[in-house]
């Protein structure tokens, strides 16, 4: 129900939709916490940090009720968590503080038998908790290890690119070709259309900078037939033009 109500480009008519949802007396009220949790995602997105903290702030008193099932309420408590550091990670003033309620979500959703809303913890811990990102990859991987539902085991595509990414601008570069590379496994077996482009773009651009720009030029050029339109790929044929001496074209 969540995967079909988000428009990820259009975060104001997922509000809509999530609060429609979530004012809807016909669904339990599990799920209508669940849907407003998505709700305040859907707010934050906009900046409207403040209103979707009182979404939060509001589930997470109801959460603490007696009257709910336990594993019920660790799972909005997780969600809960999980959307308030992300509110708080995209505000750099703010980033550190999503550190302590990520990890509280990590707790919660391990009590709730979530391993798709631990490993989303996980994944936002290693992009915000700088000088830990691995550690946090690396516990992300062993969930991973034990799931066999693709839904799950598509969080893996998501943690080899951004650990990928770390070690690229730490300078290892061919240790982030090969989590880019195992991005890419993972999204052909799990991810979605999207997930599989920009994984294999990562590898390209990661071979850039190993210097091996024929390579890069290649897979460059296939992505620009497929998406003649992403100018993510038109700055980095441009770029491998100058290094390679061609003059790459979408035809070529």
């Amino acid at each position: 129900m969540i995967d079909r109500l988000w428009d990820f480009s259009d975060p104001r008519a997922s509000e809509e939709r999530f609060r429609e949802a979530a004012d809807d007396d016909e669904h339990p009220a599990h799920v209508r916490a669940v849907m407003a949790t998505q709700l305040a995602r859907a707010l934050g997105m906009q900046a409207r940090a403040s209103e979707a903290f009182e979404v939060l702030d509001a589930l997470e008193t109801e959460a603490d009720s007696p009257n709910q099932p336990k594993r019920d309420a660790a799972e909005v408590r997780a969600r809960v968590s999980i959307e308030r550091g992300r509110i708080l990670a995209a505000d750099a003033e703010r980033r550190a503080e999503s550190i302590p309620v990520l990890t509280r979500a990590v707790r919660e959703a391990a009590l709730a038998g979530s391993p798709f809303l631990v490993l989303d913890a996980l994944h936002m811990l290693a992009l915000n908790d700088a000088g830990h990102e691995e550690e946090w990859a690396t516990e992300g991987f062993d969930v991973l290890a034990g799931s066999r539902d693709p839904r799950v085991l598509r969080w893996g595509v998501a943690l080899h690119n951004n650990l990928g990414w770390t070690k690229h601008d730490a300078g290892q570069a061919e240790a982030a070709l090969a989590e880019f590379e195992q991005a890419v496994e993972a999204a052909d077996r799990y991810g979605t259309a999207e997930q599989q482009h920009v994984a294999r773009w990562s590898v390209a651009r990661c071979l850039r900078t190993l210097g091996r720009t024929d390579e890069a030029l290649e897979l460059q050029r296939e992505l620009a037939r497929a998406r003649p339109d992403d100018p993510f790929v038109q700055e980095e044929l441009a770029a491998l033009s100058g290094e390679s001496g061609a003059a790459p074209t979408i035809e070529a």
